[in-house]
């Protein structure tokens, strides 16, 4: 049997979560005598240690075959810079396959690379929408479904939006969410953070919060109002803020920040998901992070006006608030009242996504 080799496309961090299963997946059809080989490319559009080191060795992922070494840059000359690297490396080795997960500049660059090079593209993850245009994650999640060969999707609704866009059934493969996989597989090893005792923390008894979207904090006014808003409802508990790099641009400029707010460093994936599943309630504006309190059973409030994760509204624990400080008042009124909903798991939600995604490969290409 002859070998399949497929790119697997890593970039920014909640890649790296996304990609840990499937790479974990084919190793054990690998063992199995299976065709299906990987080489992982990782852009580097997350560059620091933070931000990708500390994910590759917490995660067990393999260190990269390929680093485009990418760097920071705008949307644009991030999208091109991963494009031209990686074209030179497929030039030299061509793979059978390009899979890209998610809706970083990395999956839509490295997508269209694949494509007009004659490589057929798998995107996991296909299929969300929000419907906001405004943000950059739309835009490739759209450019990246308009070329895709192969779909893996996480929800009846992303079938759906696939179906209504045109995209034929039997290219749809409905697998779940491989960012859940990894949650279930690393649950038991997450560790208490340095700021839970520095700040003296317990259980049930704080917030953590993450803001990092231009919407929410790119104007000094606003995000000041923001953060008010959410320390005050806080009713004194502490407020857990791991500043996003954007986020702490802004942050310098304000003054007389409140007292409750406790600004710590990005936190590596077994840290952070410490925090959120001990905290009181979650307060985002991250997809990712609805879908993993959802699972967690944390209430979880987005600050945001859509989403593309309408599942974890409808079954799970979280609630769109919106983008005015005003409408969080309500829902944390709920929340200290003990009212907030139990919430459920979506289908398929239970960590055995890669494996349907090697199965399905498997199916596809080796038999």
């Amino acid at each position: 049997m002859s070998s399949f080799l497929i790119d697997i496309i890593a970039g920014a961090r909640p890649n790296f979560m996304k990609i840990a299963p499937i790479i974990r997946a084919i190793k054990e059809h690998q063992k199995k005598g299976g065709c299906l080989r990987y080489r992982l490319v990782h852009t580097g559009q997350h560059y620091d240690a933070r931000m990708s080191g500390d994910f590759f060795e917490q995660l067990g992922i393999p260190e990269p075959d390929i680093n485009l070494e990418v760097g920071s840059g705008t949307q644009a000359e991030q999208t091109a810079f991963i494009m031209i690297n990686y074209e030179k490396h497929i030039l030299k080795k061509p793979s059978d396959l390009c899979l890209v997960v998610g809706d970083v500049t990395s999956t839509m660059a490295c997508a269209i690379t694949a494509q007009k090079l004659g490589i057929p593209v798998a995107h996991v993850e296909a299929g969300i929408r929000s419907g906001d245009w405004s943000m950059p994650e739309e835009i490739n999640r759209m450019v990246t479904d308009s070329i895709t060969n192969y779909f893996f999707t996480t929800s009846a609704k992303a079938n759906t939006n696939l179906l209504e866009s045109g995209v034929p059934g039997k290219d749809i493969h409905f697998v779940g969410n491989t960012m859940i996989d990894t949650l279930l597989s690393n649950i038991e090893r997450f560790k208490k953070p340095d700021c839970w005792d520095t700040i003296e923390l317990e259980t049930s008894e704080y917030f953590v919060l993450t803001l990092h979207r231009p919407a929410n904090v790119d104007g000094e006014e606003s995000f000041y109002r923001m953060i008010e808003a959410v320390c005050t409802g806080a009713q004194k508990l502490p407020v857990v803020f791991p500043v996003h790099p954007r986020t702490a641009k802004t942050l310098r400029s304000l003054d007389l920040l409140p007292k409750n707010l406790y600004l710590i460093e990005p936190q590596p994936y077994l840290e952070f998901n410490y925090l959120v599943k001990n905290a009181k309630a979650v307060i985002t504006d991250s997809g990712g992070i609805t879908e993993e309190a959802t699972v967690m059973g944390v209430p979880c409030m987005t600050l945001r006006d859509s989403t593309e994760r309408p599942e974890t509204i409808t079954i799970g624990t979280n609630e769109l608030v919106g983008t005015k400080p005003e409408n969080l008042k309500p829902y944390l009124a709920q929340l200290f009242s003990g009212e907030w909903k139990k919430g459920g798991i979506p289908e398929l939600w239970d960590g055995k996504t890669g494996e349907r995604i090697a199965a399905t490969l498997d199916n596809l290409f080796c038999n």
